[in-house]
């Protein structure tokens, strides 16, 4: 019986043969001095050619000696037709999966239409065709997931009375160096005007598709509380969640898990920020952080005890600070950012 559950699950999506890529990928050189990236960086879905079609996330139920498994999968473009497919028991990062639990893993290659992701157990393949993933042994169809769109709870969230307006679309005027798109999206590379010590931020964001580029040179912006503190945004779908990846405070702490959806499809950042306060000029507790990838906590009220990386304001003093988007020469977009200050 043991060994049919293990067989399922390697039936899935393989076995775990691309460890050592995950990890010299994560790896792909720090914030500063990363590869530039390379093109295509495409930023409409209609443009993105054949591989953007097969990457996304699958959900399905599979027949195990323990009864009926939910699970879920990852597929991810690495482009020139081929591909890399995480799979996750019991269903994806935030919708059932134990964060910590093994993964499962597995290289596939576009053929004729379809991509095939051949099994290191006997003659088993998964054949990813028509928004399904179709696990088979020989010509038998053993089990069936079915792609996903997943949306973020607060995605379009309105913001309250009094909330400042930092970005909604009409106008990138509080922003210097504010640039829209000619279809009204906020670019990056921006520094709010106005400036604030503790608040709440809501924000969302859109990572290009870059399917020949990796590590820090896929989709790399940032979110910077106060132009010191950063949440790292980038392309980190089905990577597995460190500090230097999507979520991550940078250098700090790394998410509880890795919610980055897939590139192309829009995310949401809801950020708890405390300013570290002072006292005759001498820090006496740090800054703090809770942060809500997807709706999802990634972060809760945690320390951050300096400045981190790429900040536009190096040190730490009682000033406030503004709202920086990092540019770091990739097309991420973002909308509807708003502010609520704390008294």
């Amino acid at each position: 019986m043991v060994r049919m559950v293990r067989a399922t699950c390697v039936l899935v999506l393989g076995v775990v043969v691309a460890a050592s890529c995950l990890a010299a990928e994560r790896k792909a050189g720090k914030k500063k001095g990363a590869e530039k990236p390379r093109k295509p960086a495409y930023t409409d879905p209609a443009d993105a050619g054949p591989d953007f079609a097969f990457q996304g996330e699958y959900v399905g139920m599979v027949k195990t000696d323990e009864g009926e498994v939910k699970y879920g999968a990852q597929i991810i473009a690495l482009g020139e037709g081929k591909y890399r497919a995480v799979g996750y028991r019991g269903g994806l990062p935030g919708d059932g999966w134990n964060p910590g639990s093994e993964t499962v893993s597995a290289e596939g290659e576009l053929k004729q239409g379809a991509v095939l992701f051949r099994l290191l157990d006997g003659d088993r393949t998964a054949l990813v065709q028509d928004d399904q993933i179709l696990v088979k042994e020989g010509d038998q169809t053993i089990a069936t997931l079915s792609k996903v769109h997943r949306k973020s709870p607060t995605l379009g969230a309105k913001p309250p009375a009094g909330a400042v307006v930092l970005f909604d679309g009409t106008t990138a005027e509080h922003f210097l160096n504010g640039r829209m798109t000619s279809d009204g999206l906020l670019m990056e590379g921006v520094t709010s005007k106005p400036k604030f010590h503790s608040f709440t931020i809501h924000l969302e964001f859109r990572l290009p598709f870059q399917p020949l580029d990796r590590g820090q040179g896929r989709g790399n912006s940032g979110f910077y509380a106060q132009g010191r503190y950063e949440v790292q945004i980038l392309d980190s779908f089905g990577l597995e969640g460190l500090d230097n990846e999507c979520g991550g405070i940078y250098q700090v702490a790394r998410p509880k898990l890795n919610m980055c959806f897939p590139p192309l499809a829009w995310q949401t950042y809801d950020i708890d920020f405390t300013a570290a306060k002072f006292e005759q000029g001498k820090k006496v507790a740090n800054a703090r952080m809770t942060v809500r990838h997807n709706g999802v906590v990634i972060h809760e009220n945690v320390e951050i005890p300096h400045t981190t990386p790429g900040a536009i304001l190096k040190d730490e003093t009682p000033e406030p600070g503004p709202v920086y988007l990092q540019d770091h020469g990739n097309p991420v977009r973002f909308r509807n950012i708003w502010v609520v200050e704390k008294q």
